[in-house]
């Protein structure tokens, strides 16, 4: 299994948790509190965990391109919806896991 982390250090982690995951709960199968939510995508999923200090993104997919498109679509929305945040593109890092 492939696996990346990325953060954002913002007190705002909590409420841009809840709105990534209510956005794609509208295609995809979607589980979420305030501190932690799980979005299965088709390629892959991501894990998002927040509490005052930033939001924490894990993505995780079985190959390559379905890792990037995890990836791209969690911070191609939270750009979006962090706009008022001076954000620069994600620092995604990889985690591989044994499969």
């Amino acid at each position: 299994m492939l696996e990346s982390t990325a953060v954002l250090t913002t007190a705002s982690g909590p409420k841009y948790l809840v709105q990534l995951c209510k956005h794609f709960a509208h295609k995809i199968e979607v589980s979420y509190s305030e501190s932690h939510g799980e979005c299965r995508f088709g390629r892959g999923s991501a894990v998002l965990d927040a509490d005052e200090t930033g939001l924490r993104m894990v993505a995780r997919a079985g190959d390559e391109e379905g890792l990037a498109q995890v990836q791209s679509i969690v911070e191609s929305h939270l750009v979006r919806f962090a706009f008022r945040e001076d954000m620069a593109a994600l620092d995604w890092q990889r985690q591989d896991r044994p499969a």
